[in-house]
């Protein structure tokens, strides 16, 4: 999977977002231009220190990374959307793009591809989500319909052992 940021504005919410893209095997698209920059504190906080392990690549704007990836299936992430993300089919290979923070997706591009659009519902009052709870919301739904290929499905405890539906014993 892929996930697209379009002129993201706020550091603490790309940093989040890195976080769950390494944690789910997940590429980041940046397209420029960026409110922030790459190596400010509040990014690395925020994806602590997983930033490193991060396949990020950073686009000059949306005709770049169109140029280098013209076949991508791409679903625009707005709460301008019809079509809500749960009756999307996502591919292994498709790319999520999520708008800036403060106005989303430039209403140019939804309209040519009003197909692709997706939303999260959510109440009418509500203007919209915090981006990276947005994001985790429709990338983890794309990653359940491939059955979370590659991802390790089951913990461990810390001090003590599973004991099947029954309880828990000590492990020690």
């Amino acid at each position: 999977m892929h996930i697209i940021l379009h002129q993201p504005e706020i550091p603490a919410n790309t940093g989040n977002i890195g976080r769950t893209c390494v944690a789910t095997g997940t590429a980041l698209h940046l397209i420029e231009p960026l409110g922030f920059r790459l190596d400010e504190k509040s990014i690395k906080r925020a994806g602590m220190d997983y930033w490193l392990q991060l396949e990020v690549t950073r686009y000059i704007n949306f005709d770049e990374f169109r140029e280098k990836h013209p076949d991508a299936k791409i679903w625009y992430a707005t709460t301008k959307a019809k079509r809500l993300y749960t009756e999307a089919v996502f591919g292994p290979d498709d790319f999520i793009m999520f708008g800036k923070e403060s106005a989303g997706i430039p209403e140019e591009l939804l309209v040519e591809h009003e197909e692709t659009c997706i939303r999260i519902p959510m109440m009418e009052e509500i203007r919209s989500l915090n981006l990276s709870n947005s994001v985790a919301i429709v990338l983890y739904e794309a990653l359940r319909q491939s059955g979370f290929a590659g991802m390790q499905r089951e913990g461990e405890l810390h001090r003590l052992n599973w004991r099947g539906d029954t309880g828990i014993e000590n492990a020690y």
